[in-house]
């Protein structure tokens, strides 16, 4: 076989992929918009407003982008049952009516980068080593949820549950998890998703370095009130905490941290303090 034969071949398988990946694309935006535009059953929608206290609040110009967002969100992703738990429709409905909650707005509908979902029946426990210096600590972690880094989203459903019937305690994981899901799609989950203009980069930057300092030293000074403690672990968990705040404190986080509020207003588009 020749050079030239070679190239030739190359190119071809070249540019049969390239055609392959293109029609896949289009076919997958094709799907997104037909299921985009179904609305839940009757049962699916009383299951939701059962379930998930935040719809129930939600303004009604915003429920038939959520429910075509969950249809996304059910079609793409597969819930897988641990510890014995058998997935039922109440679990993927009410988790995926709270994640798709942080889509509304946005021109992406759906969670990219990962497919599996992981659901224990109650908290669960992972096995971990600390370091302090040269020494190193191993203890248990009680979980109630976690996120893989272009893996899969663990959950609790006890918590789930918990956390989506009650939506004034501030704590919700999965508007927590999915957070993270969001903050990961620049490439990097370091507490900065992508905002929806560039020229907002420089306020976000400016005004989450300075509130999340000022969170730290209230939560040194045990003064602090709207946020869950826990984000003061790094910028990454502070960006998910202060998200499930938004949605479950939206009026104590614009009286009491009105420029951090604007800041997520702005990014998520949306103004729950409103509702």
């Amino acid at each position: 076989m020749t050079a030239e034969v070679f190239l030739l071949i190359m190119l071809s398988v070249a540019l049969l992929a390239g055609s392959v990946y293109f029609a896949f694309r289009r076919w997958k935006v094709s799907q997104h918009k037909k299921l985009f535009t179904q609305p839940l059953s009757p049962s699916q929608r009383d299951m939701v407003q059962r379930n998930v206290a935040l719809y129930r609040k939600l303004p009604e110009q915003f429920r038939p982008e959520l429910e075509g967002n969950i249809q996304i969100f059910l079609h793409e992703k597969r819930f897988i049952g641990c510890a014995g738990l058998e997935i039922t429709d109440q679990m993927r409905l009410t988790i995926a009516a709270n994640a798709c909650l942080l889509l509304l707005t946005r021109k992406n509908h759906c969670f990219p980068g990962f497919r599996n979902l992981l659901i224990y029946p109650q908290s669960y426990q992972v096995p971990q080593t600390s370091h302090h210096g040269d020494i190193q600590v191993k203890h248990i972690s009680h979980r109630a949820g976690e996120s893989w880094y272009r893996g899969p989203v663990v959950l609790a459903w006890e918590e789930v549950l918990q956390g989506s019937i009650n939506d004034q305690d501030g704590f919700n994981v999965v508007l927590h998890e999915f957070a993270h899901k969001l903050d990961e799609e620049n490439a990097l989950m370091d507490g900065l998703p992508i905002l929806r203009e560039a020229e907002n980069y420089k306020d976000w930057a400016t005004t989450l370095n300075r509130e999340y300092l000022a969170f730290k030293t209230r939560v040194k000074n045990g003064k602090n009130t709207v946020i869950d403690a826990y984000g003061a672990t790094s910028p990454v968990e502070f960006f998910a905490v202060i998200t499930e705040s938004f949605f479950e404190k939206p009026k104590q986080m614009k009286n009491k941290i009105p420029k951090l509020y604007q800041q997520l207003s702005i990014y998520y588009g949306l103004d729950p303090a409103q509702w």
